[in-house]
């Protein structure tokens, strides 16, 4: 579990990277190509964040739902 200093460099890390998307300088990857995305720039500070010795826990994964509707048998007339 991450302690509460952890907690702090990864919020710290992800409001610095925040503050470079809202000015239009955030570049991502060896492309350099800005960032468009809030929620790409918010995983780019984790990351950075990780990388600086953080130990910021990894989100946890979602399962998909279905959201089509249930077919139904069709009887031939």
């Amino acid at each position: 579990m991450a302690t509460k200093r952890a907690k702090e460099k990864a919020a710290e890390k992800v409001g610095e990277v925040m503050h470079e998307f809202k000015r239009g300088t955030l570049r991502s990857g060896r492309g350099g190509r800005k960032v468009t995305s809030r929620k790409q720039a918010i995983a780019i500070g984790l990351s950075e964040a990780r990388a600086a010795g953080g130990s910021v826990p990894r989100a946890k994964a979602t399962s998909k739902r279905s959201t089509a509707k249930p077919r139904t048998k069709r009887t031939s007339a």
